[in-house]
């Protein structure tokens, strides 16, 4: 039924979606679901057309480096004019490193700041000029519990730092952002089965990890897919500047 359609005629952008078993990737498809047009962006460009492809003809696959200003600013420039449009941006992108203090070395630092937070910040400036435009406009981004909890689980430091720098960021464009109609907030998920951890967490440290959570089951990216959806949708339009918790109860703070 159309009534239960909560994106119907949006136009969204999911970076870092091209990935079979990622959010990205299970965002899109509920994204469609619910009524949207989707624009992939993924550094792979065969990769970002085929998992368009799979959603339906209607959705398209885009190549955007998020850490390079000037590529974020051709793909949304593209969308508009494939789609007309951008309603929706969902900051997905990033990348995680184990890695403890004393081992990161300048390059490592550079690389998971740039993908993680930089490159919020590159396409949040290239889609904003045209939601200002349409007078409107959703965007969330990915943080994480590491950022609340000085990370613990896969991330290193800069990671956590990476995605504490997000929720800052985000709050800001939020303050700055709202005359324009512009919404920006954030999802701060726990620890999410997908393809990134697939091998990486040893039974006993899962053990270790589901006794932490009241839920006891680990994340699935449905579940923070539902969060961006509640976030991107009219439902949600009085809400800017917040951060929703999809964390299974792993950290529940005040």
């Amino acid at each position: 039924m159309s009534e239960s359609r909560l994106l119907d005629g949006k136009v969204a952008v999911i970076s870092g979606a091209a990935s079979p078993r990622g959010i990205g990737m299970a965002t899109a498809r509920m994204f469609a679901k619910h009524g949207a047009r989707i624009a992939i962006f993924d550094l792979d460009l065969s990769a970002a057309r085929d998992a368009a492809a799979s959603i339906g003809p209607e959705h398209r696959g885009y190549v955007c480096d998020v850490t390079s200003r000037e590529a974020c600013e051709a793909a949304a420039q593209q969308v508009v004019a494939d789609f007309g449009a951008i309603d929706v941006l969902i900051n997905n992108a990033g990348i995680t490193q184990a890695a403890r203090l004393l081992d990161i070395d300048s390059a490592s630092w550079d690389r998971v700041l740039d993908v993680n937070l930089r490159g919020v910040l590159n396409l949040s400036q290239a889609v904003v000029p045209q939601m200002k435009k349409q007078q409107g406009g959703a965007i969330a981004c990915m943080s994480s519990v590491s950022a609340q909890r000085g990370g613990g689980i896969l991330g290193g430091p800069h990671y956590s730092a990476a995605k504490a720098g997000v929720l800052g960021l985000a709050k800001a464009m939020a303050r700055e952002l709202g005359n324009d109609g512009i919404r920006v907030n954030c999802v701060t998920p726990g620890l999410i089965q997908t393809d990134i951890n697939a091998g990486k967490i040893s039974d006993d440290k899962r053990g270790e990890i589901l006794a932490g959570i009241p839920l006891n089951r680990l994340g699935v990216p449905d579940d923070v897919a539902g969060a961006f959806l509640f976030l991107s949708a009219p439902i949600s339009s009085y809400i800017t500047g917040a951060v929703i918790d999809v964390n299974g109860g792993m950290l529940i703070h005040g």
